[in-house]
């Protein structure tokens, strides 16, 4: 029956297509404008032969997948992004066979870091690590049942946490070469404030 024949019959008429909100639209078109400025990388797809697991990028040109996917890594190395793909499909995975979702999971953490080099690629991939690590204790920790498992599970979800901070600490001081700006504000005599340019590195301070 169609929508017109229910409509005669005294049907529901067919709903209108929903409108999204002003504010929906706002973030609607955040949201677009970052995936256009991000850069192109495809997903990895895992198939099994018999017993051994296949990890290929799922596109239809597997050599502009490949250079797609190591743009995005930072790396015009094909042997490093096959390791990297290959360890984070070993932490992604839990069992025998390669968890396709976990993997693409690892995956989009690392791609999301935006990483510029293979040094800020590994940190990256260390800290989707110790994120998923972090998650399972954070877990753990809430289905404990005695007073011991509560403490070996809180004591590695406080370490897991303080190094994932300390991570992205790292991260940030080898994007910035080791060095922190901030502003310094002095105010003399007169009334009159003096605003100045405070370099930190591993020599103290020092005024620019």
């Amino acid at each position: 029956m169609t929508e017109a024949n229910k409509i005669e019959q005294g049907g529901n008429p067919p709903a209108k297509p929903y409108e999204p909100t002003a504010q929906e639209r706002n973030a609607l078109e955040a949201h677009f404008d970052r995936r256009r400025k991000r850069k192109p990388a495809p997903r990895m797809k895992v198939s099994m032969e018999g017993e051994v697991a296949s990890i290929s990028v799922d596109h239809e040109n597997q050599r502009v997948g490949y250079s797609l996917l190591m743009e995005a890594l930072g790396t015009d190395e094909l042997d490093f992004l096959d390791g990297i793909v290959g360890q984070l499909a070993n932490v992604g995975t839990k069992g025998r066979d390669v968890d396709e979702r976990g993997l693409n999971f690892m995956l989009a953490v690392v791609k999301g870091i935006e990483p510029k080099d293979q040094v800020e690629t590994m940190l990256a991939a260390q800290m989707a690590t110790v994120h998923s690590a972090t998650m399972t204790f954070a877990r753990r920790l809430n289905h404990v049942e005695t007073i011991p498992q509560q403490d070996s599970a809180e004591r590695t979800l406080n370490k897991l946490a303080r190094t994932f901070a300390a991570q992205v600490e790292t991260l940030k001081k080898y994007r910035t070469g080791g060095e922190q700006k901030v502003t310094h504000v002095s105010v003399n005599d007169n009334a009159q404030a003096i605003v100045g340019t405070v370099s930190t590195g591993g020599g103290g301070y020092q005024k620019k």
